[in-house]
């Protein structure tokens, strides 16, 4: 409520002025978007670095009955999405609030590890989840370095230091020890998928452990969610029609390259973009272009 000056009065003023006034519940929402995995130029990764202080400043907000996430990420990196789930859990149990999930286009891979972070997870008819195992792809070259008249020189010390180089023949040795890996990583994602949906999957693990997808309904009926809406529509259900929902958003930069921005506004000389900025650029092209492949991965 306020005052005629316009100002918000406090709490401690207002119970005063109308006893019996109670502020509005508030459910703070930090949003989890894009691929996981850490920054470039042209490429705003989704990582704990980036996400610890929007999420620390929401399970601190006062008076929050709840967190909400909305998580739209079609995976990426299994140890930042590891480590964003570690910390949504730490901060959860910290401060004692339940956390409720919402997926948007694809809570996929390692965006449904972070969703599992949620005490209920909810999504749209035509949201993407699932996905739970681990993928690794790359490309050959030997037969074009070949072509081309190439030599490639490798010196190691280690006799496994260039295993799946892409530009010398695959060996089957080495493909064994990357899906050992794999099987390691795929084992934990199926312990936290098992630890936090519990009881709620309805599936074989060879059908929900698979890397297979749904959408929601499919993956309800899994278990994988416990419904269907969106954020405003069930968090007024649950807390009433007052409730407030407030974003929470890391700062970001809408320039790839830093504060460069900044330099220029404030001389008319050209900014220096440095010695290593044509890589840089390449790098993050190649990097934008990973990204859509991730997401194609789901028809997204």
């Amino acid at each position: 409520m306020k005052n005629l000056a316009g100002r918000i009065l406090p709490k401690s003023v207002m119970s005063r002025i109308a006893p019996g006034w109670s502020p509005p519940p508030v459910v703070p929402v930090v949003r989890i978007s894009g691929v996981i995995g850490g920054s470039q130029p042209l490429r705003n990764g989704v990582t704990l670095a980036a996400l610890a202080g929007p999420l620390e400043q929401a399970f601190s907000t006062s008076g929050a009955k709840a967190v909400a996430l909305i998580v739209n990420s079609p995976g990426g990196s299994p140890v930042q999405s590891s480590l964003i789930f570690k910390r949504i859990r730490a901060l959860a149990e910290e401060k004692e609030l339940p956390v409720i999930v919402f997926a948007e286009d694809a809570a996929a891979s390692g965006g449904y590890m972070i969703a599992c972070a949620g005490d209920e997870i909810y999504a749209d008819e035509s949201s993407v989840l699932g996905s739970i195992g681990v993928i690794s792809a790359g490309f050959g070259f030997t037969g074009l370095i070949e072509k081309l008249g190439v030599e490639r020189r490798v010196h190691t010390a280690g006799t496994n230091k260039g295993m799946l180089d892409p530009f010398q023949p695959e060996r089957q040795e080495d493909v064994k020890r990357l899906l050992d890996l794999q099987g390691e990583v795929h084992d934990y994602f199926k312990d936290l998928v098992r630890g936090r949906r519990g009881d709620k999957l309805d599936g074989a693990d060879d059908e929900l452990f698979s890397g297979a997808f749904w959408a929601a309904k499919g993956a309800l009926k899994r278990g994988l969610i416990d419904g269907i809406g969106e954020i405003r529509s069930i968090m007024r259900e649950r807390f009433g029609e007052e409730v407030k929902l407030r974003l929470v958003a890391p700062r970001r930069s809408f320039w790839p390259f830093g504060n460069t921005v900044r330099s220029l506004q404030k001389t008319d000389a050209l900014p220096d973009f440095g010695p290593n900025f044509a890589d840089s650029f390449a790098d993050g092209i190649i990097s934008a272009l990973e990204r859509r492949s991730i997401w194609s991965r789901f028809g997204l």
